[in-house]
């Protein structure tokens, strides 16, 4: 599915005008020209890739700003952003979904530090319920009303099964049980719902290569059968080979399209392994 065909960016004159008008900081107005991009046509997976401080996150910004999709977390924007913004052409064929968004590693960490706060109630309460178990276990209690049935069948209970089985009855779907590698995998499956425009900004950080695999299936299985569009910057070569995507190298000038086996990135990691193949084999 393809909400986002085509997104244009500010001519030369446009940002020649900026500068004389306003003087001072552009950004991001070079951004995109120091990538020779004048437009970028978008497949329903379009991946860029490039060298760490090449600007993918702030075209991503961009383009997340263009088209008005959620945000989770602030970034840092300068004046010139909101001018730069109008100034950016989007071709919409179809209607963005409202479940669509921009999720980047700060939504990630953020994510996993909810859980890892609920992780630590719930290891509080298990040594509550634990204490629990053990004051019911070995209590003195004798029925005298009514009013006493309760506690008597938690003392029962308590007696009746060992203290692992109790705790785990009384805490099922303890979500401590999950890796922050897991956590964050599992961000990506919460949050991309069936038909959006999703903005994934190396979505690859935290997760392990397996899990990784993993995302690089969910996301072509997303976009094949599920309506989705993504838009993705990347170093991970696992993501880097998804099906039918279109990448462009942003550490090319002008930035063009490439298959991913044609990527510097990809080819550090071939090197690499051929390199010291003989040690897989000793």
């Amino acid at each position: 599915m393809i909400y986002l065909n085509r997104i244009t960016f500010p001519g030369g004159k446009a940002e020649r005008d900026h500068i004389i008008r306003f003087g001072g900081s552009s950004y991001p107005y070079r951004v995109m020209a120091s990538f020779g991009l004048k437009k970028v046509d978008f497949e329903p997976i379009t991946i860029f890739c490039g060298n760490n401080g090449s600007g993918k996150s702030t075209l991503l910004n961009i383009i997340a700003e263009t088209v008005k999709i959620h945000r989770g977390t602030l970034y840092n924007k300068s004046e010139s952003y909101p001018d730069y913004v109008n100034l950016c052409k989007a071709d919409i064929p179809n209607r963005i979904p409202e479940n669509s968004g921009i999720m980047t590693s700060d939504d990630v960490f953020d994510y996993m530090l909810e859980i890892r706060c609920l992780n630590e109630g719930i290891e509080r309460k298990r040594k509550d319920v634990c204490e629990e178990y053990l004051t019911a276990k070995y209590a003195h209690f004798q029925l005298e009303s009514l009013a006493d049935y309760d506690e008597l069948k938690r003392v029962a209970k308590a007696r009746s099964i060992t203290q692992t089985q109790y705790v785990k009855r009384e805490l099922i779907g303890s979500v401590s049980e999950y890796s922050n590698g897991e956590n964050a995998f599992r961000y990506f499956t919460e949050k991309i719902g069936e038909g959006g425009l999703f903005v994934l900004d190396e979505p690859e950080n935290s997760l392990s290569p397996s899990r990784q695999l993993e995302l690089k299936s969910f996301l072509e299985d997303s976009a094949r059968f599920f309506g989705c569009q993504f838009i993705i910057s990347t170093h991970s070569p696992f993501l880097l080979a998804m099906k039918g995507a279109k990448i462009y190298d942003l550490d090319e000038h002008p930035a063009c399209v490439k298959p991913w086996t044609e990527l510097e990135n990809v080819r550090v990691f071939r090197d690499f392994f051929r390199t010291n193949e003989p040690e897989f084999d000793s």
